[in-house]
């Protein structure tokens, strides 16, 4: 009854589970769905300079032509031109400094010691300067306004009546100075002592309205048109084999424009939003499956599946807010960041599946959508291997300047091909670009925090831990000298065996350096770690030294996690002797007390047995090495049937049941093992 009570619960857990990924697959549709622009898509792809080898183009309505960005920005400038600044005529300021000028006339009369009889005739001269100036009228100039000429037309207020003037006919304060001054010349009188009078006494009388100037020129740019002329209904657009020209091209897009427009109006917005969810469910159903026919290990994870639907999600919801916000130029954005966390927190083929999968999706919404998809296919493959074998964190800037000029050549074939001209290139195109590959290199940190957040190892945590100056390797290599070395042979024989049936190598790498820090305890009880001819098994018993041995295994793992290494990595740990006996102490047991019953699992491992290729091959690398070192004499012929003999045990005992490893994997893993410990032990093979 308790076996079939774990049997129905164990198939309860798969149905939840099953239930929860399409919990998911739904939500990611919805979610994507949700985010994307709801807008009906304009069926033609057109570029400027191209021929256009589709059917006559015919109107299926009237429509107006929009004019282009030039055309309506060479319309505004003239329309500002033709904007008359506005000038407020303020009279009371004329009469106050009158005024003021015949408070400081008396005061420096006084003290200036000139003929009194002229007082009168200094007084009026003065006086009458300042009328003809203020009658004149005084202002400053605005730059704003002095296009290609010092002097522009303005209209002046004065009691709500508007008046057009030249500021030709207008002083301005130096002007005001420089005629007062010629006409004083003229005369007789002290020149200086009227200016010095005159000169404090000249203030604006034309006041700049930039309020009201504003508002007319709002008015007037408000009124501009948009549009010049008009395609009736019936008309060609385009025919076929035309060169879509700078007239055929503004036609298209004006044409684009009220086809999305009437869409909007008259279009269906649930066809619109159903048309979406299908695309969107192809997509995502086709990702799955690739998981389930493909990646299985993937596809029975609930966690893993969420996090790569959570990373195609995010980028497609960054696409449609990019363009909501009317982003200047979609290529900003770093699409190639999928590909990149995708291959780092699992492999080469499931990331270009996904970016194809997603560029896909993307190329529907955006303009030119087969350039768009050139530029993103191409960047997201050279992404991809970039980082195919990924060893060292520096790999990331390589990768980035490889990226870069890939987007660089094909944006030059791609002008080329449009513009027909190098001297025709616009290179800030390009500027977006480089931006997009610099929002790239985030995907340093996002890996690290969907590491933290979804419990995966990418290989950037891998080459961490396989760093000889990580703290737990340091001690190892400090107290147990002798396994650290072990572990080092270990890791490089296991590395060069995956590398060649594949396989992850930085994994078995980090697994073999790994795979013996349970002997950091006890490391005398190991016999590589033992130099002073004492052996401490000797004062204990058979069953006693086999657990120390066996223990190794546990405290190694229980010591791995307590340094928060990754589970995978415990892994190795946990199945690098698989099940199998410790053989040396069962067998003198059994010679030294025949007569005595011994229960076998006292002298086994717990287990598990290996269950992938890495973790099958360090088994190997382990035992191979480990024994090679009870040679006394290595040769060819020896080491051969050292590694075909434990290999042929490991086997046998059916510890590479579950490891996938196939026999023309164990001959390949054999011939390099024979080959690199020939190497480590200098022996030289008769020819």
């Amino acid at each position: 009854m308790a076996k079939l009570s774990s049997s129905r619960q164990r198939a309860l857990l798969r149905k939840y589970a099953n239930n929860l990924k399409y919990v998911m697959v739904v939500a990611t549709i919805c979610v994507i769905v949700f985010a994307l622009p709801k807008q009906a898509k304009f069926r033609y792809e057109y570029e400027k300079g191209r021929i256009w080898n589709q059917k006559d183009l015919i109107s299926p309505y009237n429509f107006a032509i929009l004019k282009t960005d030039q055309e309506i920005e060479s319309d505004r400038q003239a329309a500002l031109k033709s904007v008359k600044p506005i000038y407020q005529a303020d009279d009371n300021i004329r009469q106050q400094q009158e005024d003021g000028y015949n408070n400081d006339f008396e005061i420096k009369w006084h003290n200036a010691g000139l003929n009194e009889r002229l007082k009168k005739r200094y007084f009026e001269t003065g006086l009458n300067l300042l009328e003809y100036v203020y009658g004149k009228g005084v202002l400053s100039l605005n730059s704003k306004y002095q296009h290609n000429n010092e002097n522009y037309t303005i209209t002046i207020l004065d009691h709500n009546i508007a008046t057009d003037r030249n500021t030709t006919e207008l002083f301005t304060k130096d002007r005001a100075l420089a005629y007062c001054e010629q006409a004083l010349s003229k005369t007789t009188l002290d020149k200086a002592f009227i200016l010095n009078l005159i000169q404090n006494r000249i203030q604006n009388t034309l006041i700049y309205d930039d309020k009201l100037t504003s508002r007319l020129e709002k008015e007037v740019l408000d009124g501009l048109s948009l549009t010049h002329g008009m395609v009736q209904k019936g008309e060609v657009i385009v025919a076929k084999g035309s060169v879509i020209n700078n007239d055929v091209y503004q036609k298209l897009e004006s044409y684009k424009k009220a086809f999305e427009d009437n869409a909007r109006v008259n279009g269906d917005r649930n066809l619109v939003l159903l048309g979406q969810f299908l695309l969107v469910s192809i997509i995502v159903i086709l990702l799955i499956v690739f998981l389930y026919l493909f990646r299985k290990d993937i596809y029975h994870d609930n966690r893993l599946v969420g996090l790569i639907l959570l990373v195609a999600t995010a980028m497609l919801a960054t696409l449609s807010w990019a363009i909501r916000v009317q982003l200047p130029n979609l290529y900003y954005i770093p699409y190639c960041i999928v590909p990149i966390i995708i291959r780092i927190l699992f492999d080469t083929r499931l990331a270009l599946n996904i970016h194809l999968l997603v560029i896909l999706v993307a190329g529907f919404f955006v303009p030119n959508s087969f350039e768009f998809g050139f530029y993103e296919i191409t960047a997201g493959m050279v992404a991809i291997y970039s980082i195919k074998n990924l060893i060292r964190r520096d790999q990331f800037l390589t990768s980035a300047l490889i990226i870069t000029f890939n987007y660089l050549v094909a944006f030059l074939g791609i002008s080329f091909i449009r513009e027909g001209s190098i001297n025709s290139i616009d290179w800030m195109d390009f500027f977006p670009f480089v931006v997009s590959v610099l929002l790239t290199l985030l995907a340093y940190p996002l890996i690290y925090a969907f590491e933290r957040v979804f419990g995966i190892t990418s290989d950037i945590t891998l080459i961490e831990l396989t760093n000889t100056n990580a703290p737990l390797l340091r001690q190892l290599a400090f107290s147990a000298p002798g396994t650290f070395q072990h572990s080092l042979q270990v890791a490089n024989l296991a590395e060069n065996a995956i590398y060649s049936i594949g396989g992850n190598a930085l994994l078995v790498r980090a697994g073999a350096l790994y795979h013996d820090i349970g002997k950091i305890e006890n490391p005398l009880y190991f016999i590589e770690n033992q130099s002073s001819g004492y052996n401490p098994h000797d004062k204990l018993s058979y069953e006693q030294s086999a657990q120390i041995i066996i223990q190794h295994v546990s405290k190694g793992a229980e010591l791995a996690r307590k340094h928060n290494l990754p589970e995978i990595v415990v892994d190795f740990i946990r199945s690098h002797h698989g099940n199998t006996r410790v053989d040396y102490f069962y067998q003198s047991y059994l010679k030294n007390f025949p007569e005595k019953f011994i229960d076998e699992n006292i002298f086994r491992y717990p287990g598990p047995i290996p269950f992938s290729k890495e973790t099958g091959v360090l088994m190997l690398a382990d035992s191979v090495e480990a024994a090679s070192r009870s040679l006394k004499e290595p040769d060819a012929q020896s080491i051969s049937n050292l590694v075909d003999r434990i290999i042929s045990y490991k086997l046998d005992q059916g510890q590479l049941n579950d490891s996938n490893i196939t026999l023309k994997d164990l001959q390949t893993i054999k011939d390099i093992f024979k080959k690199m410990l020939m190497s480590i032990y200098h022996v030289r093979i008769d020819y």
